[in-house]
């Protein structure tokens, strides 16, 4: 194995990052942060003309968390957090962790049946959600057990008999104490994944895994290049927000963060807030040609997650920066990224080598190490992984093995020690960034009268990375007319979020089996998947 300079840089990065006195609690972290930066803006929420200062973030969670507690949110206590990107969700985040108390992140487009199964599932006592949403609790098909009507807290216009965001913050104690002390390894997030054998599952996630994940992100970007201004676009009930948002505060630097994506706007923000780093979304490479605005571009890194290798060159050179992938789960936070001193390997689609305080290991079916260059599954272990899935015993059994995560991914590794990413064990759809859990399409699909069996399948896309095709064989006497694409459609509508509609649709007399009788997907998967169906997109059959 070559030891070449990336090899050297990530080892720098291990070593500067065992040397690092990391902060106890994500509130411990904030108040230091406050301290040193005092009044410097740490988000800047342009879309709403809003911003937050590092002491402001300090000072509004102890009065959040304050009220809080009065109201009966204890340590242990689970609260659903279903807001936008504005400053209320790191305010109630990071006061939540004061407490004790676990965030449930939600995501803000599910429908009234996805959000009962996410607000039963975890257990959810409390919820904070913004007004706009509230529609989507009278739309559940019943109400969470735990989640009772006077224990939602609204940002926003309040209807009566709930309470008021604002009115909780302005009121609470300017210094507030939590009555049992917060450690390090206590639970702060319960983190829905689109998981990828069913329906989302929680990973419960500590204090050690977003300060350890935090503090390396920084390390690892902004070493070399002394970063202070980022661009967040990513949504914050999504674990990218938060990340990134806690990495923006170890460089001691200002977070610039949008409502939502937008590539129509990608560029001008890029140059009206001179940002340094972001995840650069692909198609907003070929979005906008080259031109003279280039040159007011001030990025200095991006992460290029999954890019193709030729585009991955391109950006390098059109901006004169440094583009890196990276390989990491909401599970176990990061797990394998590229140095940036790897300049021999852009382009050549590796994810990188082993992140700081992690083991990895490629093994066969039976868990034994596969000889170097050989294809297997990606096992992970470390400090501050996820414990475990919320109440899965099923899942947490499937998935560990004594310290070691299984990833479900297919990786094989090059004869210089770097990482590739082959494929995936787990079926899983990922559509511009969101993943998509094919079993949980494919239920909904079910639920239809009409449906007999459904099966949903990744079809690669340019733009969206991937799109959701489905196949559905009707029950005996039924036909295409009877069940056309349009009723599909609108019942995907009523169960789930805009994203996980499928895109195209098809309709088959037999599916492939395995010997076990379960659809062979494996033979599904030759040609272009998007012939010989309906694109919901275009309205038009292919």
């Amino acid at each position: 194995m070559t030891y070449d300079n990336g090899h050297k840089g990530m080892a720098e990065v291990h070593r500067l990052a065992a040397e690092i006195d990391f902060p106890e609690t994500l509130g411990a972290f904030v108040r230091e942060r406050a301290n040193t930066l005092g009044d410097q803006v740490i988000g800047d929420y342009f879309d709403d003309g809003e911003k937050l200062t590092y002491r402001g973030l300090d000072q509004s969670a102890d009065r959040l968390a304050g009220s809080l507690l009065g109201l009966g949110v204890r340590k242990g206590t689970h609260v659903s957090v279903m807001l936008p990107n504005v400053k209320e969700f790191v305010i109630s985040w990071i006061a939540l962790g004061r407490l004790g108390a676990v965030m449930v992140p939600t995501n803000i487009a599910y429908t009234g049946a996805e959000l009962h199964f996410v607000l039963a599932d975890s257990d959810a006592q409390f919820m904070i959600i913004d007004s706009s949403f509230l529609e989507r609790l009278d739309n559940m098909p019943e109400w969470p057990t735990l989640l009772a009507r006077e224990r939602i807290i609204v940002r926003g216009e309040a209807p009566a008999g709930h309470l008021d965001w604002h009115e909780l913050h302005d009121n609470g104690p300017e210094d507030f104490k939590a009555p049992s002390r917060v450690t390090s390894t206590d639970l702060v997030n319960l983190q829905y994944t689109s998981g990828t054998t069913g329906f989302p599952k929680g990973c419960m996630l500590t204090h050690e895994y977003w300060v350890l994940l935090a503090h390396c992100a920084a390390l690892q970007r902004g070493r070399p290049f002394q970063i202070k201004q980022t661009l967040i676009w990513a949504p914050f009930f999504y674990m990218d927000g938060q990340w990134q948002f806690l990495m923006t505060m170890c460089l001691g630097g200002t977070a610039h963060i949008a409502s939502r994506m937008s590539l129509t706007n990608f560029f001008d923000w890029l140059i009206d807030f001179e940002i340094e780093y972001c995840a650069f979304p692909e198609p907003a490479l070929a979005r906008f040609p080259p031109s003279e605005k280039d040159k007011l571009i001030k990025l200095k890194y991006v992460n290029a997650f999954g890019w193709r290798g030729d585009a991955n060159i391109e950006i390098e050179k059109r901006f004169n920066l440094v583009a890196r992938n990276t390989f990491g789960m909401t599970e176990i936070g990061s797990g394998i990224s590229l140095p940036a001193e790897a300049t021999h390997m852009a382009g050549s689609e590796a994810c990188g080598l082993p992140s700081p305080f992690r083991e990895v290991r490629i093994v066969d079916e039976e868990g034994n190490d596969v000889p170097q260059g050989e294809p297997g599954e990606l096992w992970v272990s470390g400090p501050a992984i996820l414990w475990g899935y919320y109440k899965r015993p099923e899942a947490n059994a499937e998935s560990f093995r004594g310290k070691w995560f299984r990833t479900g991914d297919i990786f094989q590794q090059d004869e210089n020690g770097y990482y590739y990413i082959v494929g995936r064990i787990k079926d899983m759809i990922k559509r511009a960034g969101e993943n998509i859990s094919a079993r949980e399409v494919e239920a909904v699909l079910r639920g239809m009268d009409e449906i007999e069996e459904a099966a949903a399948l990744a079809v690669p896309d340019p733009m969206r990375r991937e799109e959701v095709k489905v196949f559905l064989m009707l029950r005996e006497g039924v036909t295409a007319e009877d069940c056309p694409p349009e009723k599909i459609i609108a019942h995907c509508g009523q169960h789930l979020a805009d994203f996980k509609i499928p895109r195209y649709y098809a309709y088959v007399d037999e599916f492939p089996r395995t010997p076990t009788g379960k659809i062979a997907k494996n033979k599904m998967r030759d040609g272009d998947l998007r012939e010989n169906s309906f694109d919901r997109a275009d309205n038009l059959w292919r």
